[in-house]
C-alpha cells in the first residue's frame, strides 16, 4: 500500500484504473442514500456485513503493512522516533475519529428542541464533514499508490473501502439528514477526487504515508465499531462475522 509512485506506473493501466475507483468511491456517497432497504432496524444485514468487511481489511492487510514499514521510518531523522510505535498512531486516528463522534452525539443531546426531534449545531456539522472530507481525501491519495502496482490489490482496496464508505454514509445521514443530503455527500465526493489528483500530482516519503495510513486505520476501526455497538442499532453480530471472515480468508489466499 505504500509502494511509490513509480512503481506504479509501471502498469499504465494502473492509474486509469484508479481513477475510476476514484469516482466509484466518489458516486457510492452520491448515491447510495437511494438504497432504501439499508434504512431498517434492525440494523440492515448487509451493513454488518460491510463492516466486517473493512475491518477485516484493517487487520489483515494494513496493520501488517504498517509493521513492515516501520524500517522505513526508522531510517528517516524526523520520524524516526516512531521506529517501534507505529501502532501509536494508529491508535492517535482511533481516539482523534472518538472525540469527534463524541462532539457530535454533545451537540445532538444539547440541541434536541424535542423527545421526537434533533438537531445538531452548523459548526459541529462543519467539523463532522471537515474531518470525513480528509478522511476521504487520504483514502483518495491511497488509490494512487497500490500496495503493488497490480490490479488485484487495487481492487482488494477498493471493494474494501466502497463497502467502508457505504457504512460511514448511513451514519453520516443519520446524524445531519437534509444538511448532509444537500451539502455534505457533495463534499465528502468531491474529497476523493482531490485525493486522488494530489496522489497522481505528488510523491511524498515513505515513512511518512506510512504514518498517514497508520492514522486511517485507527480511524477505520473506528467509524466501524461506533456504527456497529450502540445498542439502539441493534446490529447483526453473525453478518458482521462473516464479512469478517470471508473478506480475511480472500485476502490470505491471495
Amino acid at each position: 500500500m505504500f509502494a511509490a509512485s513509480e512503481q506504479a506506473v509501471s502498469n499504465p493501466s494502473l492509474p486509469w484504473l484508479s481513477a475510476l475507483f476514484a469516482i466509484g468511491l466518489a458516486i457510492i456517497h452520491l448515491y447510495c442514500g437511494k438504497l432504501r432497504f439499508l434504512d431498517e432496524i434492525p440494523r440492515s444485514r448487509w451493513l454488518s456485513m460491510a463492516s466486517g468487511v473493512s475491518v477485516a481489511y484493517v487487520f489483515v492487510h494494513l496493520l501488517p503493512d504498517l509493521n513492515a514499514r516501520q524500517k522505513a521510518i526508522a531510517q528517516t531523522g524526523a520520524l524516526g522516533f516512531l521506529e517501534h510505535h507505529v501502532y501509536l498512531i494508529a491508535l492517535l486516528g482511533l481516539v482523534a475519529f472518538y472525540g469527534l463522534e463524541r462532539t457530535v452525539r454533545t451537540s445532538h443531546k444539547r440541541e434536541q428542541k424535542s423527545p421526537g426531534e434533533e438537531t445538531i449545531e452548523s459548526g459541529v456539522f462543519w467539523l463532522h464533514i471537515a474531518s470525513f472530507a480528509l478522511y476521504n481525501g487520504l483514502i483518495g491519495y491511497l488509490l494512487s499508490h497500490p500496495e503493488t502496482p497490480d490490479i488485484q490489490s487495487l481492487f482488494l482496496f477498493f471493494i474494501a473501502m466502497g463497502l467502508h464508505f457505504i457504512v460511514n454514509d448511513y451514519g453520516l445521514r443519520q446524524d445531519h439528514q437534509g444538511d448532509y443530503q444537500s451539502k455534505g455527500r457533495w463534499i465528502l465526493a468531491a474529497a476523493i477526487i482531490v485525493g486522488w489528483v494530489i496522489g497522481q500530482g505528488t510523491e511524498i516519503h515513505e515513512a511518512a504515508i506510512a504514518v498517514l495510513f497508520a492514522f486511517l486505520a485507527g480511524g477505520i476501526i473506528l467509524n466501524v465499531l461506533k456504527e456497529e455497538l450502540p445498542e439502539e442499532r441493534k446490529s447483526r453480530f453473525w453478518a458482521f462475522a462473516v464479512g469478517a471472515i470471508a473478506y480475511s480468508t480472500l485476502l490470505l489466499t491471495l
